[in-house]
């Protein structure tokens, strides 16, 4: 027996902000405005792009594109450094032009919002008309080169996809008597939450298109993801509320924080790679800190860059890989345990025993990349009091650290091992992370 018909009324607006990073550049320098325009995580060939301004599109370079694919594309495109604290900034400005319409109901990552829509808003023309709307805030508020993209929908996973349908300002509604036709005509790949990896095992099942998958009743969707994934899938596509609205399905409390980074070519060297460590430590620890957690375990991974008669040596390995950038590495990876703590000379201590056992030898003189994670953290709250306080007073100091950097910038007061890389590694850009402000800066 088929379901009842569902009323055309669109639940949920998706507010997708186009070329975010490479706009906001554009909005702060008018000079960048109508010329491709890239934003790079450091200035170095082997890099990858992080954004792309559309001009910048429209020659094939896109997020990801290698900078010297990109140069070699387009000699005179635009690169600039990105900018984590500005972007969040933007970002905030940009939910409050947002609330000043619609109250943003979820922010999914920082250059999306969702509007959960009511009564009579639910209507179509109403809908439309509070986009529109939204629109124009974002234009007089924030800025006039900062465009989004709106997609209208029964749920929140087709008003996702709705606003991926047409780019940059574009306006799509998927109407629930128009499903699931209307959407036959995309990838795969355009559903939120089929990558590369699960793609290919759709695919090996022999499904390959949309129709093909639309075809699918619920126990087969289910059979194909072998989850109740599949089941969600199904509901979805159809207009249907499943209760999640195409959420994902949040885990009971984090589990890790911490940072990376790509090293910029004065800094792939042991001694550079560990002061930019030891900065990356600094700011997690202090993360940790005001997130209110402590951590039992700290994990340290370096790649190295391998040259080619290196690579051509070790290709037997399964260590040896592609970067992203193009860079043939090796890597390594080190964990350490301890009794839960939060200051930052505990974990320095952690992080100094991991990094003696580091590889040494020609294979792994060029360090290029550096990521510190802090594992196993356990809130405040559920720690449990220990007899003995952590020797000299680490916390107190550690506060003291926190109150000084708060106030005059995350760097003002360090330990002396990361002064090398004191304005290397900023903080990495976030794509799925809402940015959060820690006193003058955010992380």
């Amino acid at each position: 027996m088929s379901p009842p018909a569902q009323p055309d009324l669109f639940a949920f607006l998706h507010v997708d902000l186009n070329s975010f990073f490479a706009s906001v550049e554009q909005e702060l320098h008018p000079e960048y405005r109508g010329k491709p325009t890239g934003v790079v995580p450091t200035q170095a060939d082997t890099t990858s792009l992080i954004a792309a301004s559309y001009e910048a599109k429209a020659l094939g370079i896109k997020t990801g594109t290698r900078v010297s694919d990109a140069k070699r594309l387009c000699p005179g495109i635009i690169l600039v450094n990105g900018n984590h604290s500005t972007y969040a900034e933007y970002s905030h400005k940009i939910a409050a032009a947002v609330e000043r319409i619609c109250p943003v109901a979820h922010t999914p990552s920082i250059d999306e919002m969702v509007c959960q829509l009511l009564g009579r808003e639910r209507l179509p023309p109403n809908a439309r008309h509070i986009s529109l709307a939204i629109k124009q805030a974002i234009k007089d508020d924030v800025g006039s080169t900062l465009r989004c993209s709106i997609g209208m929908a029964p749920n929140r996973y087709l008003a996702k996809i709705a606003s991926d349908m047409q780019k940059p300002d574009g306006l799509i509604g998927l109407l629930p008597s128009q499903l699931p036709r209307s959407i036959a005509h995309l990838e795969l790949r355009d559903l939120p939450g089929i990558g590369a990896r699960t793609e290919a095992r759709i695919n090996a099942k022999g499904i390959r298109t949309m129709p093909q998958l639309l075809a699918l009743d619920r126990t087969a969707m289910h059979r194909l993801f072998d989850s109740v994934w599949g089941d969600r899938m199904y509901h979805w596509l159809r207009g249907e509320d499943t209760g999640d609205d195409g959420a994902p399905i949040a885990a009971d409390i984090q589990k890790s924080l911490g940072h990376s980074h790509v090293l910029a070519p004065e800094h792939r060297t042991p001694e550079g790679a560990w002061a930019v460590a030891h900065k990356l430590l600094h700011k997690a620890a202090m993360r940790l800190r005001m997130e209110h957690f402590h951590t039992a375990s700290l994990a340290l991974t370096i790649k190295y860059s391998l040259t080619r008669d290196q690579a051509a040596a070790s290709r037997a390995s399964s260590k040896v890989k592609q970067h992203n950038s193009g860079i043939t590495q090796t890597g390594w990876g080190m964990e350490a345990r301890f009794r839960p703590c939060q200051d930052t000379l505990s974990l320095l201590q952690a992080l100094q025993g991991c990094w003696k056992q580091s590889p040494t030898g020609p294979e792994h003189a060029k360090p290029f990349f550096v990521g510190i994670t802090l594992r196993h953290l356990i809130p405040e709250v559920d720690l449990q009091t220990t007899l003995f306080e952590e020797p000299g007073n680490r916390n107190q100091l550690s506060a003291t650290m926190d109150k000084l950097n708060l106030k005059y910038g995350h760097t003002t007061l360090h330990f002396a091992g990361m002064l090398p890389a004191r304005d290397s590694a900023p903080t990495r850009i976030a794509f799925t992370q809402i940015p959060i402000q820690y006193g003058s800066e955010y992380m």
